[in-house]
This record gives C-alpha cells, sequence and structure tokens, in this order.
C-alpha cells in the first residue's frame, strides 16, 4: 500500500499510535507492577527478618525458612555481634559485611536487595535477588499486559474497518467521475457525503459549470462564424464566376476589383474571428504594467494611413500618464478595434479624437475614451451593438459585427467597464473603457 495514499496515511498514522500507546501502556503497567513487587518484597524481607530475630536459634544449626519465602527467592545469613558470619546458605555469594536496614548490594551472582536486623546476641540479614524479584514483577503484571495484548489488533482491526467505511464516499465518488462520458457536465451529486469532502465536490461543480458554460459558448461562436462566413464565401465563389465569364478587359478588371474587396473582407472577418477566439475567458491571470498613454499612441500611429486614406481628423486629445494591468497585445486590440470602428464609421472629413485620463475620484480609475462625430449609435441598440455579429439596421459601412465584441471580451477579462454615450456636441458616439489603475510602480 503506497503511502501516497490518504487510506494508507490514514492506518499509518492511526495503527502506529495505537502500537505506541499499547506499549508505553505495557512499560507503565510493567513499572507500576515492578514498584508493588519492590514493596510487596521488601515488607517481605523485613518481616522475615523480624521473625527469625525473634527465634530462639542455636548457632550453626540449620535456619527453617517458610515455604513460600523459599518459593521467593529469600536466602538467610546470620552474624554474630562482633562481625562473624555464624550461617550462610551453600552455594550462594552473599555480602560479606553485615548491614542494618535495607540496602542493595551487587556480588558476583548479580544484584541483591537485603534487610538486615540486629538482635543483643546476633544480626539477621534476609536478601533476596533482583533478577527474582524482575520475575515476579513480570508474572504480576501479565494477567494485566494480557488485555493490552488483546486490545491494541482488536483495536487496530476496528480501525482498519472504521477508515475504509469513512473512505468509502470517497471510492464512490471517483468511480462516478471515472464512469462519466466526456460530455456529462452534470453537477456530482453531493448528498450523503462527509463534511469535508463537500468544498471538494462544490468545486468540482463550480469547475464542471464553468467547464459547461465555456463549451456552450464555443459551440455558439463556431456556428455563429460557420453563419458568417458562409455568406462571404459564396460571395466569393459568385465573384470568381463573374470573373470567369467576364468578356471584355473592362468586366474583368471590375469583377477583379469586387473579389479583391471580397477577399480583403474575408480577411478581416477571419482575423477578427480569431481575436475573438482569443479573448475568450482564460485561466492564466493577467499581471503585466502597461502605460495606456504610450499604447494608445503607438496604435493612433498605426491607424494614420486609413484615416488619412478616408480623409478623417485621427489624433490625441488628451493623454495623461496612466498604468493599468493587463496583457498588452489584448489592450492594443480593445484600443485598435475602436480606433477602427470609429474611423471607418465616421464620414469623410470628421474627426476621431483619442484621449487617456485617470480620475483623482472613483477610485483613480484610467479612462480611455474614443469619441467620433459620425452617426453614432441609437440608445436603444447600445446594448445590442456588443453581440456577436449583431449589426444595426441600415448601416451602410461593410462589417461583420465582431468589433464592439472583442471590446466587451477583452474589457470583461480585465475587469473594465464599457459605456456608450453621445460624441461631441451631441452627434456621433463615445465609447469609454474604465480600468482600475495599476499600482504604484
Amino acid at each position: 500500500m503506497r503511502l501516497s495514499s490518504l487510506r494508507a496515511r490514514l492506518l499509518a498514522w492511526l495503527l502506529g499510535g495505537i502500537a505506541v500507546v499499547g506499549l508505553c501502556g505495557g512499560l507503565v503497567e510493567y513499572h507500576n507492577a515492578l514498584k508493588q513487587a519492590d514493596l510487596y518484597f521488601d515488607y517481605h524481607l523485613e518481616q522475615m527478618a523480624l521473625l527469625l530475630r525473634d527465634q530462639p536459634v542455636e548457632y550453626l544449626a540449620p535456619l527453617e525458612i517458610p515455604s513460600r519465602a523459599a518459593a521467593y527467592g529469600f536466602v538467610v545469613q546470620v552474624w554474630t555481634i562482633d562481625g562473624q558470619r555464624i550461617w550462610a546458605p551453600p552455594h550462594t555469594v552473599l555480602p560479606n559485611f553485615a548491614t542494618i536496614g535495607f540496602s542493595t548490594v551487587k556480588t558476583s551472582e548479580g544484584r541483591w536487595r537485603v534487610y538486615g536486623v540486629a538482635s543483643p546476641t546476633r544480626v539477621i540479614q534476609v536478601a533476596q535477588l533482583m533478577r527474582v524479584r524482575r520475575q515476579q514483577a513480570l508474572k504480576l503484571a501479565i494477567p494485566t499486559l494480557v488485555p493490552f495484548a488483546l486490545a491494541v489488533p482488536i483495536l487496530g482491526i476496528l480501525v482498519w474497518f472504521a477508515v475504509g467505511h469513512t473512505l468509502l464516499p470517497l471510492k464512490r465518488l471517483a468511480g462516478s467521475v471515472k464512469a462519466r462520458r466526456v460530455s456529462a457536465l452534470e453537477p456530482l451529486p453531493h448528498a450523503q457525503l462527509p463534511d469535508e469532502v463537500q468544498p471538494l465536490v462544490a468545486a468540482l461543480n463550480d469547475l464542471l459549470g464553468r467547464l459547461s458554460a465555456a463549451l456552450d459558448r464555443e459551440r455558439a461562436f463556431v456556428a455563429d462564424a460557420a453563419h458568417e462566413l458562409r455568406t462571404p464565401l459564396t460571395a466569393l465563389h459568385l465573384q470568381l464566376d463573374a470573373l470567369a465569364r467576364a468578356s471584355s478587359d473592362g468586366e474583368r478588371a471590375e469583377a477583379m476589383e469586387r473579389l479583391s474587396a471580397g477577399v480583403q473582407r474575408s480577411i478581416r472577418l477571419v482575423e477578427q474571428l480569431l481575436s475573438l477566439a482569443r479573448q475568450e475567458p482564460r485561466a492564466e491571470p493577467l499581471h503585466g504594467r502597461i502605460a495606456l498613454d504610450e499604447l494608445s499612441r503607438e496604435v493612433i500611429a498605426e491607424l494614420v494611413p486609413l484615416a488619412d486614406a478616408r480623409h478623417i481628423d485621427l489624433g490625441i486629445a488628451d493623454a495623461e500618464p496612466a498604468a493599468i494591468l493587463g496583457d498588452p497585445e489584448s489592450i492594443a486590440t480593445l484600443v485598435r478595434n475602436l480606433v477602427d470602428n470609429a474611423v471607418r464609421y465616421t464620414p469623410p472629413g470628421g474627426q476621431v479624437d483619442v484621449s487617456v485620463t485617470q480620475a483623482r475620484a472613483d477610485d483613480g480609475q484610467v479612462r480611455l475614451r474614443v469619441a467620433d462625430n459620425g452617426p453614432g449609435i441609437a440608445p436603444e441598440e447600445r446594448t445590442r451593438v456588443f453581440d456577436r455579429f449583431y449589426r444595426q439596421p441600415g448601416a451602410l459601412v461593410p462589417g461583420s459585427g465582431l468589433g464592439l465584441a472583442i471590446v466587451k471580451a477583452i474589457a470583461e477579462a480585465h475587469g473594465a467597464r464599457i459605456e456608450l454615450g453621445a460624441g461631441p456636441g451631441g452627434r456621433g458616439l463615445t465609447v469609454t473603457v474604465a480600468f482600475a489603475p495599476a499600482p504604484p510602480a
């Protein structure tokens, strides 16, 4: 079982914790049993020594040790008052000196616990090997340790099944996701799921919702694009037929001119479609710092030849230094589409002014304004002109209806707000895009 598995980690921590607690509990129990054994055997050493002290035992006579004391490994030696040992058990190494009270003595046979008591004529010492005491303590602890030894594996088995049962909803959820079809974007069921899993399922459902919306937008975009491309491509086919049927140089030149214009319109339509596709909601954040006033001057410089060809007065009315955060290429596309629309829809001899200002109020918003004195947009149409492929009724300038849709997509991606209003003197159109300012560098 891999430790990267949540189940394996839970089992490792829980079973490891149970084993450690069981081991610590056993050691504590053994320590307590040893402590109780020390008190118990010390008491019996003292009582036996006092008992032998009060018995009229003749010198060198074999001592009668109680059978229970003998079973505990008690041994006795007797000293005279002047320090002569007069009795000691055979084949046993005991201390060569007499002490009164409790003491622990180390000999070649091991450590001894000794208690000595004095009478008017002798000193009696009762001793016990410490290893015998440890063995007896273990025997006393075993009845208590057995439940620990049984409880630990039983508890481990219960934990094993409890973890498996607890993680069963996650297994079902994983199976449900794995069994889904690629096109199934319905929300995942979240009933009867643990509270800890609910945020994950909610996040997945939110992701599925956004993915479904993105796919819907893509399907709608493809359908709209196919519909819009069908007309210019059909027109190009007809123009090719007209070119093939032309019987004179004049007819061929005229057909060639119409074909060239149709190709240019198709190229622009495809470019706008690609531009719109690139502006679909993206996952990566936009953090580039953009000097909007400088970028606007660069875009206007690109479009000056188009404005001159149409005899349009294109220029910068006001350009305060202002910075925003975003994608430079996208913002350039936004400015280019606004200025290009204004130039195309303004009649010859008209005027298009671009300004960049930063408000002192409204959180210091940076505003890009493109104003023209062209035909403008009726107030009731201003909400619809941002729809893809929508064109005002009676529009005389050829186009695809994608320019403002592209502007809207870019503005939304940058958290900007778009407003449409009347142009200078109430004539024409003014488009205002308000951006949040970039923090000070």
